[in-house]
């Protein structure tokens, strides 16, 4: 059976795809000034081997956009899922995790801009509910810039049993919320752990909370009632990358 195909767009997200030797790019959509750009990277690389390539106006780039209207940068490419990962299979493995856990958050630009700092700061993985997670949002890869191809997600039907069965494998699950007395930064970050964070409106949900172990928060400005989620997570994922001096 052949995999869904879908559309993404821009640069990084693009390119990023066409280095993943895990991802099936079926074609790429350029403009004249575009295809000077990925000629440059293909003459170091070769990542256009094997790619149908077509050239296209930037006004007949722009339809691929859809109602969200992203800038595309003369990049467009038809691409496949990448094999799905099983977190069970995952954590036999690994040692020494840091996975960050997603309840509920979203909003596509959000979700790519963490999984863009997911990836910088060596997170091993981020969990997501199935059911909410935009898989094919143009808009999520863009904000990604790129960095989809080098981070685990792995989809749950449940988040709560995703966690309960974590805890039960020696993961520590620590829940981000503005209303904890305690800095995230006063924590050992050793071991295994699972970084959870809440949804942009109503943070973590109440019965989702009762599977954390420790309540943490980070430390700002007492003008401030609190902070984006995706700058939330980069904060927290360059400290616990430093701390566990990950390489």
């Amino acid at each position: 059976m052949n995999k869904k195909s879908f559309f993404i767009v821009g640069k990084h997200a693009v390119i990023g795809a066409l280095k993943n030797p895990q991802r099936k790019v079926l074609r790429i959509f350029l403009t004249e000034e575009s295809k000077k750009i990925i000629h440059r990277t293909n003459e170091r690389q070769n990542l256009l081997k094997d790619i149908k390539i077509f050239y296209k106006t930037k006004k007949e780039l722009d339809k691929y956009t859809g109602k969200e209207n992203i800038l595309h940068q003369g990049f467009i490419a038809e691409i496949e899922h990448r094999e799905e990962l099983s977190l069970k299979e995952f954590i036999k493995v690994k040692k020494n995790l840091t996975l960050a856990c997603l309840d509920e958050v979203t909003d596509a630009r959000n979700i790519g801009s963490i999984i863009r700092s997911a990836s910088s700061f060596n997170i091993d993985g981020i969990i997501v509910k199935e059911r909410h997670f935009p898989e094919e949002s143009k808009l999520m890869y863009k904000s990604a810039s790129g960095c989809m191809e080098h981070i685990n997600i792995f989809k749950v039907s449940n988040i709560n049993t995703a966690l309960k069965s974590l805890r039960d494998k020696n993961f520590w699950i620590y829940g981000f919320d503005a209303n904890s007395d305690k800095d995230f930064t006063e924590v050992d970050w050793k071991g295994n752990n699972v970084l959870l964070f809440g949804s942009e409106g109503f943070g973590i949900k109440k019965h989702t909370g009762k599977y954390a172990d420790f309540f943490v928060r980070i430390k700002i400005n007492n003008n401030v009632d609190s902070l984006n989620i995706s700058n939330s997570a980069s904060i927290v994922f360059h400290y616990i990358s430093k701390t566990k001096k990950i390489s």
